[in-house]
């Protein structure tokens, strides 16, 4: 399978390039790479709709941002390009996301191994950071947990590692898929179970804590889902909005019976936290 390799110049703006960043998303981009004033747009050739991206290029907010290249990226060249880009990163001290070309860290608790390929969560974006840190908060030790719009299942690996009884990792992008397949047995976690769907196939089933990072406007479609899998006195942990969408998410939860208790704030990202009273 091949890939689209669409380059943009970016500006000096970190806040309107993650903006921008989202909008591809929107247009199902899958993955990116920024390289300083740079950006990397990567997407399978059957999904692009070059009419689209133009109207977004077009809006006076993103007049900054230029195409510069398209290329076809084959799948043998994709390691390469993420093994010159990518960076172990550290959470809390206690927990490190890296790839199977680091070398391991014996001083830290959770050394967590993600295959870094075309899905969301390697713990660059400040949304899965976000959640990543706000899970060091929460008790994990005997919970039923839900990963839902899993990626690479990095929030499923580390519950599972946090002591969770069972995890269900659930991702409707088929790459997503068979990357956290191999991610869960990278690090050899038999708790999990990985899932190709949508929110629907959460089914009849209850969850201590669910874990969403996904984005603004299907957090607000599927949330009743969500609620309706909480057992009294779970947590809900959203992610994958911006600060000025909180107001948005915290009233649709509210309208489910969902408490706010807290959130964070990263680069204009938002990770929020919400309980279901018992």
């Amino acid at each position: 399978m091949s890939w689209l390799e669409l380059a943009f110049t970016v500006p000096d703006d970190e806040n309107l390039t993650d903006i921008f960043t989202a909008r591809l998303d929107e247009l199902q981009f899958d993955s990116f790479v920024q390289e300083e004033l740079t950006l990397k747009a990567y997407i399978d050739p059957e999904l692009f709709k070059p009419d689209h991206l133009a109207a977004l290029l077009s809006e006076d907010t993103f007049g900054a941002f230029r195409l510069i290249t398209q290329s076809t990226l084959e799948d043998k060249n994709w390691n390469a390009l993420w093994e010159a880009a990518y960076d172990a990163v550290v959470i809390n001290q206690k927990c490190r996301i890296r790839a199977p070309f680091h070398a391991p860290d014996p001083n830290i608790q959770f050394d967590l191994v993600i295959e870094p390929k075309m899905s969301f969560g390697t713990a660059h974006h400040d949304t899965t950071a976000q959640v990543l840190k706000l899970m060091f908060e929460l008790d994990f030790n005997g919970k039923n947990v839900l990963d839902m719009g899993s990626g690479t299942a990095v929030l499923a690996i580390l519950a599972s590692k946090l002591g969770a009884h069972s995890v269900v990792a659930i991702d409707n992008d088929s790459w997503a898929f068979n990357n956290a397949c191999d991610n869960v047995a990278l690090n050899q976690v038999t708790e999990i179970s990985v899932e190709l769907g949508d929110a629907a196939a959460i089914g009849n089933r209850r969850f201590d804590i669910i874990l969403a990072n996904i984005n603004r406007n299907i957090l607000l479609a599927d949330m009743h889902l969500y609620a309706a899998a909480m057992h009294e006195g779970g947590t809900l942990v959203l992610s994958g909005f911006y600060s000025e969408d909180l107001e948005l998410i915290r009233n649709k939860a509210i309208s489910l019976n969902l408490h706010y208790d807290s959130h964070t704030v990263g680069n204009n990202w938002v990770a929020a936290v919400f309980h279901l009273d018992q």
